[in-house]
């Protein structure tokens, strides 16, 4: 025992290395953005960081995708089942993408991984995830609704070393760079990823010189306690009893969900749902990571989101439904189902608690790719840009327009002048959407009404878009919002709309229109002020004809 493991395991002791640890996860956020080539990372925030114990559960987490923290516990788990303990060495680096195989979500998001060593044992890991634009496969991007199998979708990698022991493994790398349309941009990727590890693992040696091993593991299990100590807080201050609900969705089909609330537990019965088909199905990790983000929004936003606040959970799914896909099932739009569970799931909970959520969301990534020769330059350009939309009004609030849905979190839209800079095509409008929907005592959030115009022939395009159909819900008599689209304006004229496709051909002139969704209404639409009329009317939200319609305003 060195003179740091003497130290008294006090709280403020802890306090300091446990915000350090938050610290370190955020730093290995922004030196991987900083480093990376693709405009979905650096600009959209596509990624994530952690810290993890020696176990693999999350003890911090940096900035990023809500829904992508959750991946990486579940990830180094992955490795576990790969790699016996005595085979992790200091130095190795780990990637997986495969969600047979740890990666969870599909198989454009690679994982990395590094074991840090401390007096000879593994003590900690650090990880992140970020989305490559292409990892080969039967389309541009990666990203199929045609597909049906996992094989379709790109290279999968099952947990592999990148580095055994500091040594690069060639090969890999090798494999990575020629399997994609864009060698440039997953390489610099992949760099920027292993270059925020090595930063963590810096940071992470550091903090254990100063207090020692066994004060760093302490820390980190007893902020594990505290995530834990909260979330059953939570559970025993909510009603309980066992509440179900059912939700038709675009397709026609119907999911379910069962939840049982008990002073020690949260389960979430998901056993009777449709079973698997086509590319959109989640992997049972990636469901377990949907009903996190539900349960964490609902029992304890503020507490910390380590593994230990998730020990209550229990996640129930059959093998071989939309939400326990086995393989080969393929899993390229995962994000449209997880969404829609846990958008589900926060329904659920507004019609079972009223006034905890608010009315819904346009609820979808909303995932748009647009690719194909550069009208410049001839090379390959691939853009992946998930939307913005509108969010759900509330008591006493309209709803936020033009955000993320809740599942992508803190991220970003890529601006106008970078995608023009980067990518073949100018983008005419961005724009809120003037469409009616959501309205009531206070208005849903407005969606966005954006233009991209293309700018060579034989590019392509190919989206995935839930809410098409089935609008966002208002809530106490306000009104549903509007449905998510795309449009494709031929430069000779017709119009076309989706809501999934793949490789649609855009040529010069034609003009991709993307519509989001504006949010639920609250509260019976005659009761909202006049004042807010007004202003609606002003910003162009409303028409005279659509204001005497639905609020009887006459201005």
């Amino acid at each position: 025992m060195n003179k740091h493991d003497q130290m008294t395991h006090d709280p403020v002791t802890f306090d300091i290395i446990q915000n350090a640890l938050e610290a370190v996860a955020d730093e290995m956020f922004v030196a991987q953005r900083k480093a990376s080539m693709s405009a979905i990372i650096y600009e959209v925030l596509d990624l994530s960081t952690s810290i993890l114990d020696a176990k693999g559960e999350i003890a911090a987490s940096g900035a990023g995708i809500p829904a992508f923290i959750g991946v990486l516990d579940k990830a180094i788990h992955g490795i576990f089942k790969k790699f016996p303990l005595e085979t992790i060495k200091p130095g190795d680096v780990f990637a997986s993408n495969d969600p047979y195989y740890g990666g969870v979500t599909h198989l454009n998001d690679m994982v990395l991984a590094a074991p840090i060593f401390a007096e000879g044992r593994l003590v900690s890991w650090v990880a992140n995830i970020a989305h490559w634009n292409d990892v080969g496969g039967m389309v541009p991007g990666s990203m199929s609704s045609d597909a049906t199998e996992i094989f379709q979708e790109g290279i999968r990698v099952p947990a592999v070393k990148l580095f055994d022991e500091g040594r690069e493994n060639t090969a890999v790398f090798d494999i990575l760079y020629t399997n994609t349309r864009l060698p440039e941009y997953l390489r610099g990727d992949l760099w920027a990823g292993i270059a925020g590890l090595r930063i963590g693992e810096r940071r992470i040696h550091e903090l254990i010189a100063k207090y020692g091993t066994s004060t760093f593991e302490a820390a980190i299990s007893d902020y594990m306690d505290l995530g834990e100590t909260r979330a059953r807080a939570a559970l025993k201050a909510l009603p309980h009893g066992t509440y179900s609900f059912e939700e038709e969705q675009d397709t026609g089909q119907i999911h379910k969900v069962t939840l049982t609330i008990t002073a020690e537990e949260f389960i979430v019965d998901l056993t009777d749902n449709p079973g698997q088909a086509g590319s959109s199905n989640s992997s049972r990790e990636g469901t377990e990571i949907a009903v996190q983000l539900a349960f964490k929004a609902f029992a304890d936003p503020e507490a910390p989101g380590n593994g230990g606040f998730f020990r209550p959970l229990n996640v129930k799914t059959k093998p071989g439904t939309i939400f326990h896909v086995q393989e080969p099932g393929a899993l390229g739009y995962y994000s449209e189902v997880e969404i829609r569970l846990f958008d589900m799931l926060l329904r659920a909970l507004a019609h079972h608690f009223p006034g905890i959520v608010p009315a819904g969301n346009f609820a979808s990534i909303c995932g748009t790719v647009v690719g194909g020769p550069h009208p410049e330059t001839g090379r390959h350009y691939t853009i992946v840009e998930p939307q913005v939309g509108g969010w759900g009004a509330w008591p006493g609030h309209d709803g936020p327009s033009g955000q993320f849905s809740g599942f992508h979190g803190e991220t970003f839209n890529c601006p106008a002048e970078v995608a023009e800079a980067r990518y073949g095509l100018w983008v005419d409008q961005v724009a809120l959407n003037a469409e009616p929907g959501g309205e009531g005592q206070w208005r849903g959030g407005k969606g966005i009404d954006v233009h991209y115009r293309v700018r060579a022939d034989h590019n392509f395009l190919s989206l995935g878009y839930t809410r098409s159909r089935i609008p966002p819900w208002g809530i106490e008599g306000g009104l549903d919002g509007s449905p998510n689209y795309v449009e494709v304006i031929r430069r000779q004229g017709g119009t076309e709309r989706f809501s999934f496709a793949t490789n649609v051909e855009v040529n010069d002139g034609d003009v991709i229109r993307v519509v989001t969704g504006n949010g639920g209404g609250c509260g019976d639409a005659k009761k909202r002020a006049p004042q807010d009329i007004a202003r609606d009317l002003k910003n162009g939200y409303l028409t005279p004809e659509r204001a005497r319609e639905i609020y009887g305003y006459e201005g």
